[in-house]
């Protein structure tokens, strides 16, 4: 599987963390899903989020979340975590990511997300903005 990272409008970039290490002395799987969220929250910031949801009430929700880990992470290195909308439909946006691995020079592991539009006034889904997704 080819996955180019320019194609993701969103990079966050860290590094790994040896206490994110497990006792198999890799990344402990659990800690994938906090670098997608990562990712996230930094798509969120770029299309000003806290603004959207203070104007109209209307955020989002994670729905589910999934990861297909290709090489296990390890101490040091430093990732770089993708994120991107690959479809939109009318409550909800599925976002990819990746993570790269610069000591492996190759993704690492791929991932998905479905995100819905969540009305906090209402407490219940509703109709995604379209400001949510003009990335």
């Amino acid at each position: 599987m080819i996955v180019d990272l320019r194609t993701f409008p969103v990079i966050y970039e860290t590094q790994v963390r040896w206490g994110e290490m497990d006792s198999f002395k890799h990344v402990n799987n659990a800690v994938y899903f906090k670098y997608f969220e990562s990712a996230r929250i930094a798509y969120l910031e770029k299309i000003d989020y806290a603004t959207i949801l203070a104007q109209t009430g209307v955020g989002i929700i994670l729905s589910s979340v999934n990861c297909k880990f290709i090489s296990p992470l390890v101490y040091p290195d430093n990732i770089q975590i993708g994120a991107k909308i690959t479809e939109i439909e009318e409550d909800r946006f599925i976002m990819d990511y990746a993570i790269y691995s610069s000591l492996q020079n190759k993704i690492a592991a791929i991932g998905s997300s479905v995100v819905v539009a969540y009305d906090y006034k209402s407490n219940r889904k509703t109709t995604m903005p379209k400001s949510f997704t003009k990335l």
